[in-house]
């Protein structure tokens, strides 16, 4: 599949671990990610976008991989002289993200679009593969909780999670449409496969496909559909993913999840350690161990998700 043309649905660091090892496997002219900007907010009158940063941060090898997020060799007086002035330091902004965070929000202002201000920044960083918004409009993901609606970074950032999750919205979501890379991307001859990332279902897929538009394009794209597992053992690698799927009533495990895309996808990749439960999945199952800590994890889990889907086009054929 190096000359495949391949498009991936993303979220942050799950999702950037498996396109970094997608990025090592498929001729790079051909991949296109497509990352959530639902978890997007205005903070300190910036733009911050965590989950493309993440993904440009990772492909262009300057990733925290201490934090997970943010870039590698940062330095924080930024925030050190803020804290002095009594501002908001909740949400942690190091002196090299901060530039990046300014220059996009200078763009945005002077009328370019996220989707302009994305591929220079790709280019800038010598990153081959496509990188692109969901939308060039804004949508906001909302966590309604036990206590109230905040903020998406107010709940996973500031509150760590704590808030009981009743229901998500995503703000503005009607106004927005796929953004033009994403739209060319899935429309593009010679489609080989659609990968969902092991990234959270609720909180970076599901606002990627709930843009007018995007389940669609993706349908009539006419290419097997694969979604890679965000659990393992019931338990996710990192994030918050079991204790949402609690609270909003499924049961953490790979069932779940395979129901949630239930209307979507064709074949699931698999955990090793559940392969028990392939045969119940109800799609094609391809098991491995999709824990990713190293680039060749990253390179395995792709490759099956790869291999799946060519499996899936030849039995069409």
């Amino acid at each position: 599949m190096n000359e495949a043309r391949i498009v991936l649905l993303s979220g942050g660091i799950g999702g950037a671990k498996l396109a970094l090892g997608m990025s090592r496997l498929v001729n790079n002219d051909n991949l296109t990610i497509i990352v959530n900007t639902g978890d997007d907010f205005d903070h300190l009158g910036m733009r911050i976008c965590p989950d493309l940063d993440t993904m440009l941060y990772t492909l262009a090898g300057i990733a925290n991989s201490e934090f997970g997020w943010g870039r590698r060799d940062e330095t924080w007086t930024f925030m050190r002289v803020l804290q002095s002035l009594g501002g908001e330091t909740w949400f942690r902004l190091g002196d090299g993200d901060l530039a990046l965070h300014v220059e996009r929000t200078r763009r945005l202002s002077a009328g370019e679009s996220l989707s302009e201000v994305t591929d220079d920044i790709r280019r800038r960083w010598n990153i081959a593969a496509r990188i692109t918004p969901m939308s060039d409009q804004y949508v906001a993901t909302r966590v309604i909780a036990s206590d109230g609606e905040i903020g998406f970074q107010e709940y996973f950032v500031k509150e760590r999670c704590a808030p009981v999750i009743k229901c998500l919205r995503f703000a503005g979501i009607e106004k927005a449409r796929p953004s033009p890379d994403a739209a060319k991307a899935l429309r593009a001859p010679g489609l080989a496969a659609i990968i969902i990332a092991p990234s959270n279902p609720y909180l970076s897929i599901d606002p990627i496909l709930a843009v007018p538009g995007m389940t669609a394009a993706m349908r009539a794209a006419n290419a097997p559909i694969i979604a890679v597992t965000s659990l393992i053992e019931r338990r996710a690698v990192k994030g918050p993913t079991a204790k949402i799927m609690t609270e909003l009533g499924a049961p953490p495990s790979p069932f779940s999840i395979v129901k949630h895309y239930a209307h979507l996808i064709d074949g699931f990749i698999l955990d090793e350690r559940d392969a028990a439960h392939a045969d119940s999945l109800g799609v094609p199952v391809r098991c491995t161990d999709t824990l990713m800590v190293t680039v060749d994890d990253r390179k395995r889990v792709a490759q099956a998700a790869l291999d799946l889907a060519a499996d899936l086009a030849e039995r069409r054929s």
